[in-house]
């Protein structure tokens, strides 16, 4: 190792006996370079851990720098409109991305790993994922600068939103409806340390829900909980097992638009007219519960993705980020899946009325 103590590619060059622009042709896959060439270079960047500037390879041909995004579940809807806001802004200030997707946790084993030790990037946005502090570390050895959408971290600029206080503002959506006998579908909370990615977003919005209705003096019922594995179709069996009860719930809150999509399913195969048998409201706003007259929290997506961007090229150009924590406003949006209960009548001068009207779920938006 030089007395640098940075390897560079013509450290490589030097102890594999070749040229720098023969090293540089192994490191971006050319294919004019014998077979054996090819496994002597890549042997000595292995020994020597000479970690390629794939910054450096994008200027010299004239292209953007580059960014990372590390998503989980790229698909699903609430992923692809906090990444649709990511994208247009690094665009639009000259940047390139690497999207990198998330099932498994071994997948984000793989893509951090790789990011923190092999590739060069300038930067890295992480969307909903949970990172130890071992990770954290990793970034900061790298030099490598970090921001998160929808996760918080400790020394880390990060945009967020309340999901407890979204929680109570679906619930007390309901409640100012005269509906008492609410139920909650939301996903299996699986931590950072066990076989999930460490989601707890749906977990939060249950504590929401629960504390809306202790404010409203109801008990919580743990029998109108079902909690299983995200999505649609699991939720739909989840809120048949609802329906199916002997005093089923009048409402339903949804952790997130997909499940309530899946309640919706199930109301209809049980013959339960929406909103006029069964109010549903979800969470996140995505595109198809406009068309579907879904009533929902509305988190911005776009938006946090987008202010995610626009930080770290902010950090990028060695500007000041303040404050760390960005957290991002909350409304209910009222549409057609909720109505009044039937044979509630008008509320009662003394009746609980929440406010359901207020934007922000108890935050002043940006803080």
């Amino acid at each position: 190792m030089p007395p640098s103590g940075r390897v560079t590619i013509a450290d490589v060059a030097a102890a594999s006996g070749v040229g720098v622009g023969t090293v540089s042709r192994v490191i971006n896959g050319g294919t004019n370079v014998r077979e054996s060439t090819r496994r002597g270079v890549l042997t000595v960047i292995k020994q020597l851990g000479y970690r390629p500037s794939y910054l450096a390879a994008s200027l010299s041909r004239g292209t953007p720098r580059t960014i990372a995004i590390v998503v989980p579940h790229l698909t699903t809807p609430s992923a692809v409109m906090r990444l649709a806001g990511a994208l247009a802004v690094l665009d639009e200030q000259g940047y390139d991305t690497v999207v990198c997707n998330v099932d498994t946790p071994g997948q984000r084993e793989h893509h951090l790993t790789a990011l923190t030790s092999r590739y060069r990037v300038d930067g890295v946005i992480v969307v909903s994922l949970r990172l130890s502090r071992q990770w954290l570390a990793s970034f900061r050895r790298a030099g490598l600068p970090l921001v998160a959408v929808d996760a918080a971290f400790a020394g880390v600029p990060h945009t967020v939103t309340d999901d407890v206080a979204g929680g109570r503002l679906a619930t007390e959506h309901l409640l100012s409806l005269g509906h008492r006998r609410i139920g909650f579908i939301g996903d299996t909370r699986r931590l950072a340390g066990g076989s999930g990615l460490g989601f707890t977003a749906s977990h939060q919005r249950l504590r929401g829900y629960r504390e809306a209705l202790q404010q409203a003096g109801i008990g919580y019922n743990a029998g109108l909980v079902r909690r299983g594995p995200h999505g649609a179709a699991n939720a739909e069996a989840l809120a048949a097992e609802l329906l199916a009860l002997p005093d089923p719930p009048s409402a339903i809150f949804a952790a997130s638009d997909t499940q309530a999509m899946g309640v919706l399913a199930a109301a209809d195969r049980a013959g339960r007219p929406v909103p006029g048998e069964l109010s549903v409201i979800g969470f996140d706003d995505i595109e198809s519960a406009m068309l579907l007259g879904l009533s929902t929290v509305r988190q911005p997506l776009e938006d946090s993705g987008a202010e995610a961007a626009r930080r770290l090229c902010a950090l990028l150009r060695g500007e000041p980020i303040g404050p760390q924590r960005q957290q991002l406003p909350l409304e209910v949006v009222h549409r057609s899946s909720t109505a009044r209960l039937r044979g509630s009548g008008p509320l009662q001068d003394d009746a609980y009325v929440p406010d359901v009207t207020r934007i922000g779920a108890g935050a002043p938006g940006r803080t």
